[in-house]
């Protein structure tokens, strides 16, 4: 329909990135760029911490999977969810800040992920590609230490930046009747339309340029909420000052 939604569709995430670095004024346009997303009651609340650090990088890599391409890639950035420069804002006014709700953890979080999802758009406009980190959550407290993250912050995911040395094809995505529904939820997910959409991300894993496999979405998925995934998280963020109330 125009170039930017047809730069939307075209996403995949870049693992493999060429030396090319990227330069301190365009990392600081992208951040620019970025801050333009939606923010709850305009708080911002969000903290980009950029890791240049090459034995913090390595650690990170290794705890998060490992996942080379964080030790490799130009840019690798850690989005945290952060309540600290509001905290200070109270006290320019004599306020006794409220702390520990669950409100308060879904905006900080949902502000950083909106954050960082235009980071990525924004980079992807200038021909960049990268991918999002969520094993940095495999070990949050430490990369809280690594990184000094305080309490009343905590990283939500990392992200790795650069330029593409790879091709691979975007993945293909539920469709939008699967996501789209007037007025209220429906009575039933089909699962007609889940066995085509099997279909289609078969023939995916099975023809795309790497890494093949004879793997379909609701196999994966099924997988993945058939286990616990960082039971540690709560304990964590309950430590962070978050999720008390």
């Amino acid at each position: 329909m125009n170039a930017t939604i047809d730069l939307m569709k075209a996403h995949r995430s870049i693992r493999k990135f060429t030396d090319r670095e990227i330069d301190d004024q365009t990392l600081k346009e992208i951040i620019a760029a970025a801050q333009g997303a939606a923010t709850s009651h305009f708080v911002q609340a969000y903290t980009v911490i950029r890791v240049k650090d090459r034995q913090t990088r390595k650690t990170i890599a290794r705890l998060a999977g490992p996942q080379a391409w964080v030790e490799q890639a130009p840019v690798f950035l850690v989005f945290c969810a952060d309540f600290n420069r509001l905290e200070v804002a109270g006290r320019m006014h004599g306020t006794t800040v409220e702390k520990g709700w669950a409100e308060q953890f879904v905006t900080a979080t949902v502000d950083a992920a909106l954050l960082a999802q235009n980071v990525l758009l924004a980079a992807e406009s200038m021909g960049m590609g990268g991918v999002f980190i969520g094993g940095i959550r495999n070990e949050p407290q430490t990369v809280c230490d690594l990184l000094k993250i305080p309490d009343q912050a905590y990283p939500v995911f990392g992200m790795c930046l650069g330029w593409p040395a790879h091709d691979p094809p975007p993945k293909p995505r539920l469709p939008v009747e699967a996501v789209l529904f007037d007025d209220r939820y429906p009575e039933a997910h089909d699962p007609a339309m889940l066995d085509e959409y099997d279909r289609i991300t078969n023939h995916y894993y099975l023809h795309r340029n790497s890494n093949l496999r004879d793997e379909t979405w609701t196999r994966q998925m099924a997988d993945f909420m058939g286990k616990v995934i960082r039971p540690h998280m709560k304990a964590f963020l309950e430590r962070k000052g978050f999720f008390l109330k």
